[in-house]
């Protein structure tokens, strides 16, 4: 999708790989086509509805574990230029071209009803979620692109490398949440200083080797070709000299492109400025001449002749570079005749049509002076338990549990800017910062959170410790997991009767909505880590000092000695080992009456405990 010709490998070597934090706080425009197309097919035939469960994950994903603000953007009305070129990639391998239905002009074929069902379908989630979503009046990577050209974002998700040609300066291509650094960035600055390539380069490039709106491009000009042709021209004059040549006008070659031996088979050597050299040594002068006596290029002090000139051997006298620089001078000129010529062929070339697309800067109805009506609203949660009950028949307390990190993340930055509510989602409060996790080199805390007696209401369980679920509770729904999109659940956690759950929250973020609560943690934690080296020195003082012996070190003892001692170490084990099992027979037996006191509680009961 974007520019063809394999594109985004030509890119690829500048490439960043960024770190968890990279969009935290910052706003990002998502293509909802990318999101919808790119993983649909993996999991069709094995979840119900997977572009909503794609888009349900991953929106969670993006807002509570990175920390952005997405905005997302929705294809408009397709260019009649997009929908031929739609049909015929349809039809390219069974019809001809010239057989195609033609678009009149201002009249467009409208994209496949089932996918716009299923963005539709998307968009009233994501709206349910409180997201901003735009629509654009052509491609959603247009809008995308115009959005961060203009600042109103930082970065923009898609796949679409046609996303430069519109004016991006931050693309993500890619996303892996299971990883140390999970995105793929490319940026417009770094392609620029690789490639020497700015944004009407690479809208050239499109045209030559084909992009979404003219699949074909020139015939015959390949990636590298249109690559090593743009070179030669500077920002300003690339687009004008496409029209010169696509009119017939052929530029005189500019120096300035690499070497092309694979273009232009080699000419041959004879050439009116060539001298005679030896074929022995393959200098210049005559072989019986240097049979006598070496010539000045293979001197060696003696009269013994020259030296035999290895396999490969090229003379580097001036007169060999010269005329090897006016052979390649030829070539490339002879490569640049061709190259100019294919593109005259190709009528009506470039398209003016295309190019003022990629240029233009207003993509979508919501643009006004002042930038995009852009807000962020608090989640509908009992809507989005409705629809998502509807749609993929789960569970109100799985919903209510997956979409917990989302409320956390919403309630940490209320707590910063307007510490006000008591409550998380109206049942839980802030407890304290359990301890410190590292996950994929990432830190965060986990944050311990207290289901509040008054959300409790009547009903009220003694759940013992071992009866808790400490890790991460399994899916219940007969769906395919993709851990990719799959979000981090809420841990459950039971203690002296009290429901806790833990989440994974931003360090930086859980500091500023509760300092006190984690300056005592830190403390606490420094505390312990205090007491553990005394301990450990202690330890090893202890263990340093040993019973002095009554023999000399060094001695070796008796046999009845030996065993003497032997028998007195065995006898001071077995006594330890009968007071270790009357302790662990005893705390068996305590934990067996717990046990039996306790409701036995399957996993799902304790969940709708919680989420209910």
């Amino acid at each position: 999708m974007g520019v063809g010709a394999k594109f985004w490998e030509l890119l690829k070597p500048y490439a960043r790989r960024e770190g968890f934090d990279f969009l935290r706080d910052k706003r990002v425009a998502v293509d909802l086509s990318y999101w919808i197309v790119q993983h649909e097919t993996a999991i069709k035939n094995h979840a119900r509805k997977p572009h909503l469960r794609l888009t349900f994950f991953r929106t969670i994903n993006l807002f509570a574990k990175f920390g952005a603000y997405p905005i997302f953007v929705v294809d408009g009305t397709p260019s009649a230029l997009k929908s031929r070129a739609r049909i015929m990639r349809f039809f390219r391998s069974s019809v001809d071209s010239s057989s195609l239905p033609l678009t009149e002009e201002g009249i467009s074929v409208e994209r496949n009803q089932a996918f716009q069902k299923c963005v539709q379908e998307c968009v009233e989630l994501i709206e349910l979620f409180g997201m901003p979503v735009l629509k654009a009046k052509g491609e959603a990577e247009g809008l995308c692109a115009q959005l961060n050209s203009e600042g109103h974002v930082d970065a923009c998700i898609t796949a679409d490398s046609d996303a430069f040609l519109f004016g991006a300066k931050c693309v993500i291509k890619c996303i892996k949440p299971n990883s140390r650094e999970p995105f793929e960035c490319y940026c417009i600055l770094d392609i620029e200083a690789g490639l020497g390539l700015k944004r009407k380069h690479l809208i050239a490039i499109a045209l030559l080797v084909g992009n979404d709106h003219d699949l074909n491009g020139v015939q015959g000009v390949g990636l590298d070709t249109a690559l090593r042709f743009v070179q030669n021209f500077s920002e300003d004059e690339i687009l004008n000299s496409l029209h010169e040549i696509g009119n017939g006008d052929i530029p005189q070659y500019q120096s300035g492109i690499e070497s092309v031996d694979d273009v232009v088979p080699y000419l041959d050597e004879s050439s009116p400025n060539t001298i005679s050299h030896c074929s022995f040594c393959g200098h210049p002068g005559s072989k019986r001449v240097h049979s006598k006596f070496s010539c000045e290029y293979c001197c060696n002090g003696d009269s013994e002749g020259c030296i035999k000139k290895p396999e490969g051997f090229k003379c580097n006298c001036s007169n060999c570079i010269k005329n090897q620089r006016k052979k390649e001078q030829k070539k490339l000129e002879i490569w640049w005749i061709k190259v100019c010529n294919k593109i005259t062929m190709e009528s009506g070339f470039p398209n003016d049509k295309i190019i003022e697309m990629y240029l233009c800067d207003n993509h979508g109805n919501t643009i006004a002076t002042d930038g995009p009506s852009i807000s962020w609203e608090s989640p509908k949660t009992e809507m989005l338990v409705d629809f998502l009950v509807f749609h993929q028949h789960w569970e109100p307390s799985y919903i209510r549990q997956r979409i917990l990190p989302m409320l956390s993340t919403i309630y940490l930055r209320e707590m910063v800017t307007n510490p006000v509510k008591t409550l998380l989602y109206g049942q839980y409060e802030f407890h304290s910062v359990h301890r410190v996790k590292t996950r994929y080199g990432h830190q965060s805390y986990v944050v311990k959170w207290k289901k509040a007696a008054c959300a409790m209401g009547n009903a009220m369980y003694a759940v013992s410790v071992e009866d808790s679920e400490l890790h991460q509770e399994c899916i219940e729904v007969n769906e395919f997991i993709d851990l990719l999109d799959e979000s981090n659940s809420p841990q459950i956690y039971v203690d002296d009767g009290c429901w806790f759950l833990l989440t994974d929250e931003n360090m930086d973020l859980v500091h500023s909505a509760f300092p006190k609560q984690v300056n005592t943690f830190l403390r606490e934690k420094e505390l312990k880590g205090l007491k553990r080296k005394e301990d450990s020195r202690l330890g090893s003082e202890g263990s340093s000092k040993r019973v002095e012996s009554p023999h000399p070190k060094g001695v070796q003892l008796s046999i009845t000695d030996f065993y003497r001692s032997t028998k007195v170490q065995l006898q001071a084990n077995s006594g330890e080992d009968l007071t270790k099992n009357s302790h662990s027979q005893s705390d068996q037996t305590f934990k067996g009456k717990r046990k039996q006191s306790s409701p036995n509680l399957s996993k799902s009961a304790r969940r709708r405990l919680l989420f209910n």
